[in-house]
């Protein structure tokens, strides 16, 4: 099983069926979930699992994730966050980056996140929320996702899906966004689930 990082100078030979942007806390899950061999899994790493939207100035995910989509021919893309996520924390109390400026350039690409937690989910506390944030924040960069053109194209002709899930530190446990229920739950128990090939995860 594989966790390569994604790269413009990827074998010819080899085209990964699943496109992944994650936390280095996540290093193997990918990988051990989707059951991929090596070069299936094209994978970007950053806090957050993030994905700005197209034509965000900083960050390079816009261009690996055409790169992908278009020249690669990945069939899905998972965007999967994780639990006790820093950065969910970090949006949900701003003031803790008051010293750290590129660290909250980076976060405003959450700020959808936090405003949907602050006026939908404010009567949670604690880890409750935290959780909620990271749920939301994977649909928030879902959506981004669909704002790249290469990503829209596909999306248009059903030759690309979008998944969202969130994996759980403690258990090992993924939860999926089902589109059906309009909620996360086991990956097993997902009544839609197929075969996934693709992802973008925390």
């Amino acid at each position: 099983m594989d966790s390569r990082t994604c790269s413009p100078s990827w074998p010819s030979d080899k085209h990964p069926r699943s496109c992944s942007s994650r936390a280095r806390i996540l290093e193997s899950a990918p990988s051990l979930v989707t059951q991929s061999e090596p070069g299936e899994l094209f994978i970007i790493r950053n806090a957050g699992n993030i994905m700005p939207p197209h034509g965000a100035a900083n960050g390079g995910e816009g261009w690996l994730i055409e790169y992908a989509v278009a020249v690669l021919g990945v069939k899905d893309i998972i965007v999967c966050g994780h639990s006790d996520c820093g950065a969910m924390k970090a949006i949900l109390k701003p003031e803790t980056l008051a010293e750290l400026p590129s660290v909250s350039a980076w976060l405003k690409h959450a700020e959808s996140t936090r405003r949907v937690v602050r006026d939908n989910f404010g009567h949670l506390e604690g880890r409750a929320r935290i959780q909620a944030a990271i749920e939301v924040n994977v649909l928030m960069q879902m959506d981004h996702l669909r704002t790249h053109p290469a990503v829209a194209a596909r999306l248009a002709t059903g030759d690309l899906r979008l998944h969202g899930w969130v994996y759980d530190l403690e258990t090992g446990g993924v939860s999926a966004f089902d589109e059906v229920t309009r909620a996360f739950v086991p990956l097993a128990d997902e009544p839609t689930r197929k075969p996934v090939t693709a992802g973008v995860s925390a």
